[in-house]
């Protein structure tokens, strides 16, 4: 039985598009297949913000910060945490993905025509000790485009190998099951949906109008996550993180299902570390959402005071931008499954950065003007978008109006105003002076020793309810699904490997699919900017190795 191709690969989304893209190099001819329409090609990484982790880059230097390969490896393992036998090979992809960080990936996409915005972010601070979670220095590098950007050359790579005959593109198809000939899974089959012309993100049809079956070499699984399948998430919540929520909103679309995993699991696929997952806590609902429960991340600046639902203020170190599952496993175990952060207009106009492509035009239309724009603002337009129209915003100019209108966002009124009052004038004295046992304030002063943090994302220490930084602001803040991290376990090569630790012949796996490496590169997680790089590095091993492997 001849083949139809030398290599199929499930899902046209960024790790796809760079495994395509290493196979067309290669020479090697490619089936990209994907349940979804061709206006959604890139996949989530079309909406990201472009977040890329490098170690000791050009632009790290520009700004004086210090960072080497040991100090990146000495903060992703504290913050992995890796404990468990199978993660034997997620931490052989955690050095090589360190590795590839400090040397071939900067000047890897840099050849491609990616540039970098000069000033890099400082995410997941940690707050614990030397060896624990966090970023001990700034690593998150913004493309010059953000998502889209990073997507593109990509994108032209696969569609030149397409002007090339060497591949097809296949949207709309819907994987339902993987063959084997001989031992080895050679054969996908799955079921053609009907056309559909909704926007990029946006639901698509599910009726079925077809059905098809191709047969290559091998296949590269790159079919993303599980973070807009609810039932799933909940399904494999850990009891680590306490109860999942009884709202959640949706960092990706619908379609984002998990579904592919349970058929490379039914093929003889080892799915680990299903409980390790990376949601976050700083959700607002979007006024203008494109799918279903279509949540916004913020990326805060470490200033705003951070209360949990009776408005008391989380523990130290959980501040904001410090530690995202810590402060997950607290909203968790609270009984409530909402936070708040209170603040005023001089904070959010210069430390509310809103995560995504679509909240960021002037960085993904690579407009220096628009950048120059932002930073002489007030408040940032897309901000000022949901002030102004946001559910979860309360604006008011004094603490009692403040409180009624946080009181009427909620079941119940659990707001006190007097307590309230006192968490907030017990910090505010904190900053009157220069010294503090206030660890957030200290905190602050911390960031602003940095340029970056001074230029750009940290204001000047001020009292909350002083008058002239009015007026107040309140923000629900809401779980937001994003990221699963284990998956399918690979060994360096990407080859897909069985219960026994032997590879599943003809199978590959690459980006969210894969654990963004070996079933979980990033073991419970994430040092931020590291997602997207996860793709890329996973989906070019998957590629170049399907690509010795053929032919």
């Amino acid at each position: 039985m001849a083949y139809d191709a030398d290599v199929i690969v499930i899902g046209a989304g960024l790790a796809g598009l760079t495994a395509t893209a290493e196979l067309v190099d290669a020479g090697r001819s490619v089936i990209l297949l994907d349940q979804e329409p061709e206006q959604s090609i890139g996949g989530q990484a079309h909406w990201s913000f472009g977040g890329l982790f490098f170690i000791d880059s050009p632009e790290q230097r520009r700004m004086r910060i210090r960072d080497s390969h040991a100090l990146a490896l000495q903060d992703w393992l504290g913050t992995a945490g890796f404990d468990r036998p199978e993660d034997h090979w997620p931490r052989r992809w955690a050095e090589a993905y360190v590795d590839f960080a400090a040397g071939e990936k900067r000047p890897w996409l840099h050849r491609q025509g990616v540039r970098f915005f000069p000033v890099v972010g400082w995410a997941e601070r940690g707050g614990y000790d030397a060896t624990g979670h966090g970023n001990s220095v700034p690593r998150f590098h913004i493309t010059w485009g953000t998502g889209p950007g990073l997507v593109a050359p990509f994108e032209r790579r696969v569609r030149a190998g397409v002007a090339k005959g060497l591949v097809q593109l296949r949207f709309r198809h819907r994987v339902t099951g993987l063959g084997r000939t001989a031992g080895a899974v050679d054969t996908v089959s799955g079921e053609v949906l009907a056309a559909s012309g909704v926007e990029r993100g946006a639901a698509s049809s599910r009726e079925v109008v077809g059905a098809f079956e191709y047969r290559a070499q091998a296949v590269i699984v790159t079919s993303g996550g599980i973070g807009g399948n609810h039932d799933l998430v909940r399904a494999q919540w850990p009891e680590r993180l306490g109860t999942p929520p009884e709202k959640m909103l949706s960092g990706v679309p619908a379609h984002v299902d998990g579904l592919m995993l349970g058929i490379a699991e039914a093929a003889g696929a080892h799915h680990i570390n299903r409980d390790r997952m990376w949601h976050y806590t700083e959700g607002i609902e979007n006024w203008n959402p494109i799918w279903a429960r279509h949540g916004i991340r913020i990326l805060p600046g470490p200033s705003s005071l951070w209360l949990d639902a009776r408005g008391r203020r989380l523990p130290v170190p959980l501040f904001p931008g410090f530690d995202t599952l810590g402060t997950l496993e607290h909203i968790a175990r609270s009984g409530y499954g909402y936070t708040w952060f209170v603040l005023n207009r001089r904070i959010i106009g210069k430390e509310f950065t809103l995560s995504g492509s679509e909240q960021n035009p002037d960085l993904t239309g690579r407009s220096v003007r628009g950048v120059l724009d932002r930073a002489r603002a007030d408040v940032p337009g897309p901000v000022k978008a949901f002030m102004d129209r946001g559910a979860d915003f309360v604006i008011e100019k004094d603490l009692p109006s403040l409180v009624r209108g946080m009181n009427a966002l909620t079941k119940e009124p659990l707001i006190d105003e007097a307590g309230l009052r006192r968490e907030i004038v017990a910090r505010d004295r904190e900053v009157t002076n220069p010294f503090t046992k206030d660890f957030q304030v200290t905190a602050i002063r911390g960031a602003r020793k940095y340029l970056g943090d001074r230029l750009i994302r940290t204001v000047s220490p001020h009292r909350v309810l002083d008058p002239a930084a009015g007026p107040l602001i309140a923000v629900r803040l809401n779980i937001l699904t994003r990221k699963s991290l284990g998956g399918l376990e690979t060994d360096l090569s990407s080859r897909v490997l069985a219960p026994d630790g032997t590879p599943l012949p003809g199978v590959y796996a690459a980006g969210e699919a894969a654990g963004f490496g070996g079933g979980g590169v990033h073991g419970y997680r994430s040092l931020e900017g590291t997602f997207l790089g996860g793709c890329l590095f996973s989906g070019r091993t998957a590629g170049r190795a399907a690509a010795k492997a053929t032919g």
